[in-house]
């Protein structure tokens, strides 16, 4: 089903495609996947190993984090599951747990979990920057970089995250986009495995608990859509005269902010995938309903810590301070990455958020909610 406060590429869409022998329909199409039956004799010899050409191509990878460069070899005969993600991605964070459990517990029976690192931004490119991400979040399994997108169209993906099911015959046997449907997700993997060597697999399901920017969304409170802030995509831009393109140019807060907009106040240059203040004091605001509120940040160079202040409603947060500030609003940004600065601990209402920066090398890239 498709959200529409979700209209972009990293959603919650859930789609399965390509069934697996012995699963069965129902209890997919009860949490909302559309099911597309398929051949049983396609899957019936399972140890045809012959490798698809999404996977033939991720194999290509040029660059792997965490591994050798895996070969052939490597997979044939074992049960794979293909993560797409990027590490700035609201959606893939809070995939993570699943993927980080999945990966250590199905191990030994042959479960070949693998990373394809896509990148959104221009900083999630930079290899420095995934090889830190992968150390913080704790992600030790096979990770192939995908920076021109070779692996992302050989699989037709179309969504951060994503997992694709690949059987011991070496064919994608399963596809889900977005976050949700992991207990699923999970029986196909026992499925797979199981016919991979005959043995049964314990069918419990793992009991995942994600905290801080991987805890899920509080989708009933959540009436705020992902808003990027490069005038490419840019929307509900409510700073009077609108927005000039790849120059500087002084603007002024809106006086009133409707529900999902927000405007600029000061100097700032507005590209095409970001903002970046033109002085020294320059600031966001956004009109939001949610318990989360996230912005993705960069920087033009590597060094000091630049500082920035959160406020929510014209006050210091307090007890609705995110992981990234503390409760007086301070923060500062030393990584190119998400940052959660609002973390909700009362009645989610509509409320008013404001970051002022006091450095021109900040780059502000999308709001995203949970």
């Amino acid at each position: 089903m498709t959200n529409p406060m979700h209209k972009n590429r990293r959603h919650f869409l859930r789609i399965s495609a390509v069934g697996a022998a012995g699963l069965g329909a129902t209890g997919l199409a009860a949490a909302g996947f559309r099911w597309i039956e398929s051949s049983m004799a396609a899957h019936a010899a399972t140890q045809n190993t012959a490798l698809s050409e999404p996977l033939r191509s991720l194999l290509g990878a040029r660059q792997w984090l965490n591994t050798q460069p895996l070969l052939p070899e490597d997979v044939r005969g074992k049960v794979v599951v293909v993560n797409f993600w990027t590490y700035s991605c609201i959606n893939s964070l809070r995939m993570l747990p699943y993927t980080r459990a999945w990966a250590a517990k199905y191990k030994d029976r042959g479960l070949m979990m693998i990373g394809v690192e896509t990148p959104e931004f221009a900083f999630e490119k930079n290899l420095a920057n995934v090889r830190k991400s992968l150390i913080s979040l704790g992600i030790n399994y096979p990770v192939a970089i995908d920076n021109d997108y070779a692996i992302w169209q050989a699989f037709e993906n179309q969504a951060w995250p994503a997992l694709y099911f690949i059987g011991a015959d070496g064919r994608i046997r399963n596809h889900v986009l977005g976050e949700g449907g992991y207990d699923q997700s999970e029986a196909l993997i026992q499925q797979l495995l199981s016919e991979a060597d005959g043995a049964p697999v314990d069918n419990n399901l793992s009991m995942v608990n994600g905290v801080g920017l991987q805890a899920p969304a509080d989708e009933n409170d959540l009436r705020s859509p992902e808003t990027y802030i490069g005038y490419a995509k840019a929307e509900n831009f409510a700073s009077p005269g609108g927005i000039r393109e790849d120059s500087p140019n002084l603007y002024r807060g809106a006086s009133v902010l409707p529900l999902n907009h927000w405007s600029l106040t000061g100097a700032w240059t507005m590209g095409s995938e970001f903002a970046a203040p033109a002085g020294k004091s320059a600031s966001i605001s956004f009109r939001f309903h949610a318990r989360d509120l996230h912005l993705v940040l960069g920087r033009t160079t590597q060094g000091r810590p630049l500082q920035f202040r959160v406020t929510i409603d014209g006050a210091p947060p307090e007890a609705d301070h995110g992981f990234d500030v503390d409760a007086e609003g301070r923060g500062s940004l030393q990584d190119e990455r998400l940052y959660q600065l609002v973390r909700q601990s009362r009645p989610v209402v509509d409320r008013t958020f404001m970051i002022e920066f006091f450095d021109a090398e900040v780059r502000a890239y999308d709001f995203t909610f949970g």
